[in-house]
C-alpha cells in the first residue's frame, strides 16, 4: 500500500503524520506516478501552519521526480515507464506514489537525474520566472536577491552569473556567504551583523539597484524598498519571516515611483506549453554545467517533520530532500 504525509489540523512540524493510502486508477487525462525524490520547499511550511490554507485533512508538496506507472484516458504525450518530474500541484507530493494530472508533469531528458530534478524544478522554475520573465535581467545589471545561500537563491546565484548579471545576496553567516560566493553571488551581505541597506548603497555608489528579490517577507521590507534606485521593482516571492505588512502606496512615490509585486510560479506555468518551455530553458542550463542543483539534505519521508524543523530554523542549505 502507498503511504503518504497527511495533517489534520494546521500547527508546527508535530502535526505531520505517514500514513497509509490508497491511490486509484487514473482518470482521463491522469496519470499515477511512483516518487523517486521529494523536494521540501517553504511553500509545504507555509500551508502545514496555515498561513497559506488548505482544505483538511490534506497532503502536503508540490515537489517531485518519478516514474510513470499507469496512465489515464487521452493522455498521449506519456508512455508507462518515463521519468517524469512535477512542481505546480496539486498537493501531495510527501507520498511513495500518487495520481498527478498530466498537464502538471514534465518528462525529464537523459542527463537529469530524479535526485537532480526533485532539488530544482519549484526552484529552477522559480528563478526562471524572475529573472527571465518578471525582471527580464540582463548583463552588466545588479541586483538584491535575499537568502542566497538558500535551495532558490543557490540557483539565482548561478543563473545571475550565467546571465553576465552581478548579484548581491544576503544571508545569515559566514559559512553561508562562503558557499553563496562559491555558486556565483558577487558580493553578499551578512544581515545578522551588517546593515543591508547601507551595504548595498555602498556597494552601488549609492545608486542602489533596479529590482530586489525577496522572499523573506516581513523582516526585510520596508528595507528592500530603500535599497532600490528610482522606479525600481521590488519582486516579493515569499514570506520565510511573515507576511508584508500593509503599507500607504504614498511609500512608493516618495522613494521614487517604484514598482511592486507579488508574483506566483503556479501562474506563470499555468499550462503545459509554458511549463515545458520554462523546463526546457533549465534542464538547458544543467545540461551545459551552468547550474548545478545540489540536494545538500536528505530525509527519509517518514522524517519530513525534521525536515520541515530544520528549513524553518535556517540550518538548511540549497535543497532538501525527501526519500521514499
Amino acid at each position: 500500500m502507498a503511504q503518504a504525509i497527511r495533517f489534520h489540523k494546521t500547527g508546527g512540524p508535530e502535526v505531520l503524520q505517514l500514513e497509509n493510502v490508497d491511490v486509484p486508477a487514473p482518470g482521463p487525462g491522469e496519470a499515477r506516478v511512483r516518487n523517486t525524490a521529494i523536494g521540501v520547499n517553504f511553500i509545504d511550511t507555509y500551508q502545514r501552519s496555515g498561513l497559506y490554507s488548505l482544505q483538511l485533512p490534506s497532503g502536503l508538496g508540490t515537489e517531485a521526480a518519478g516514474v510513470v506507472e499507469a496512465l489515464g484516458p487521452g493522455v498521449d504525450w506519456l508512455a508507462v515507464g518515463d521519468r517524469v518530474a512535477v512542481c505546480t500541484g496539486p498537493v501531495g507530493a510527501y507520498s511513495t506514489e500518487r495520481i498527478v494530472p498530466a498537464d502538471k508533469l514534465v518528462k525529464l531528458p537523459d542527463g537529469i537525474e530524479d535526485r537532480t530534478a526533485a532539488a530544482m524544478m519549484l526552484k529552477g522554475l522559480t528563478v526562471q520566472y524572475l529573472f527571465r520573465q518578471t525582471y527580464p535581467l540582463k548583463a552588466g545589471e545588479t541586483i538584491l536577491f535575499h537568502a542566497a545561500a538558500g535551495g532558490v537563491g543557490l540557483i539565482a546565484c548561478q543563473w545571475a552569473r550565467a546571465l553576465g548579471a552581478t548579484m548581491i545576496g544576503t544571508v545569515s553567516s559566514d559559512a553561508k556567504a562562503q558557499l553563496a560566493r562559491e555558486y556565483g553571488c558577487t558580493h553578499t551581505i551578512i544581515y545578522t551583523r551588517e546593515n543591508f541597506v547601507e551595504r548595498v548603497k555602498e556597494l552601488t555608489g549609492g545608486k542602489g539597484v533596479p529590482v530586489v528579490y525577496d522572499s523573506i517577507g516581513k523582516d526585510t521590507f520596508p528595507g528592500s524598498l530603500d535599497c532600490l534606485s528610482p522606479r525600481g521593482l521590488f519582486v516579493s516571492f515569499g514570506s520565510a519571516s511573515g507576511p508584508v505588512p500593509p503599507f500607504s502606496l504614498l511609500t512608493l512615490s516618495q522613494k521614487g515611483s517604484l514598482y511592486v509585486t507579488r508574483p506566483t510560479l503556479f501562474t506563470y506555468a499555468s499550462n503545459r506549453a509554458a511549463l515545458n518551455a520554462m523546463a526546457g530553458e533549465l534542464f538547458a542550463l544543467v545540461k551545459a554545467g551552468k547550474i548545478k542543483p545540489d540536494a545538500r539534505q536528505t530525509f527519509a519521508l517518514k522524517d519530513a517533520g525534521e525536515a520541515h524543523r530544520s528549513l524553518e530554523a535556517r540550518k538548511t542549505t540549497g535543497a532538501t530532500l525527501l526519500l521514499p
